[in-house]
């Protein structure tokens, strides 16, 4: 091939590639997979600070908070070249969001670290920037979704909330067991723990019945509910024994078991992707 039309040919596949608007469902669907890990991690270093702050500073929590701050660092890393306007805005403003509630963070441990406490409204401050960074990565991952409806599965879809929600269920136990009360869960709804108990029971028991099950799914499907027995009774209980340390551990199983059922039906086919 000569080397003009050689030159040509390689510009003009550059050319579509960067278009704007091209973006193709497995660039979507990656960024949603990012997106919600960088959600989950971003409201488990919420929890993680309740953890170190109820366990007079043990170092296992402060090195959590460090973990979960790095991976929501990786994921929002990750998060680039997105096509859609809206989700560029929206982007742009979760990278400034996370930059405030990090140092908002690191703050916060570097006092408890020197005074071994914390006044309750510099709490209830990160705990508001915490809820309007959930926020926004709720947003953007809604708008990756209105950008190509068929690049996400439902059942990956499904599955990943429910992971969401069992994070949201462990902060708020950590936020009550770090006596700071529900408003400082991170949750926009402020709904009772009993509420969101209910609604992960419901909804891992409809999971565990979807026809289209492979044997991969049901076992670790298993796993996840064999855990989540293992806590439920302490979550319905909250107010007569507290064992925080109990439920952060199992959570965060659940939570690894259910992004790996979200794992395995994203990688099924199209057809057997939907409930």
């Amino acid at each position: 091939m000569p080397k003009c039309l050689h030159a040509l040919s390689l510009c003009a596949l550059l050319t579509a590639f960067f278009i704007p608007g091209t973006a193709t469902a497995i660039d979507i669907a990656s960024h949603a997979q990012h997106l919600q890990r960088l959600h989950l991690a971003a409201q488990k270093s919420l929890g993680d600070f309740y953890m170190y702050n109820s366990m007079e500073g043990d170092q296992r929590y402060a090195r959590m908070i460090e973990q979960s701050r790095q991976t929501a660092r990786e994921q929002l890393q990750k998060l680039v070249n997105m096509q859609d306007v809206g989700a560029v805005h929206l982007h742009t403003q979760l990278q400034q969001q996370w930059q405030a509630y990090d140092q908002n963070l690191t703050t916060l441990m570097a006092t408890l670290a020197k005074q071994g406490y914390t006044d309750l409204q510099p709490v209830a401050d990160m705990a508001a920037r915490n809820r309007q960074l959930l926020l926004t990565c709720q947003d953007l991952y809604e708008a990756l979704r209105r950008s190509d409806a068929a690049a996400i599965s439902e059942q990956s879809d499904n599955t990943r909330q429910l992971a969401l929600l069992m994070q949201n269920i462990a902060v708020s136990y950590a936020a009550r067991s770090a006596a700071v009360g529900a408003s400082f869960s991170g949750d926009s709804s402020e709904r009772p723990i009993e509420d969101l108990v209910d609604d992960f029971s419901a909804r891992l028991a409809s999971l565990r019945t979807l026809p289209d099950n492979n044997t991969a799914v049901d076992e670790t499907l298993e796993g996840v509910t064999t855990k989540w027995r293992y806590i439920e009774k302490s979550l319905r209980n909250y107010n007569e024994k507290s064992v925080p340390f109990l439920v952060n551990k199992y959570a965060d199983s659940i939570i690894s078991g259910l992004l790996t059922v979200a794992d395995l039906y994203a990688q099924a086919p199209t057809e057997n992707a939907r409930s």
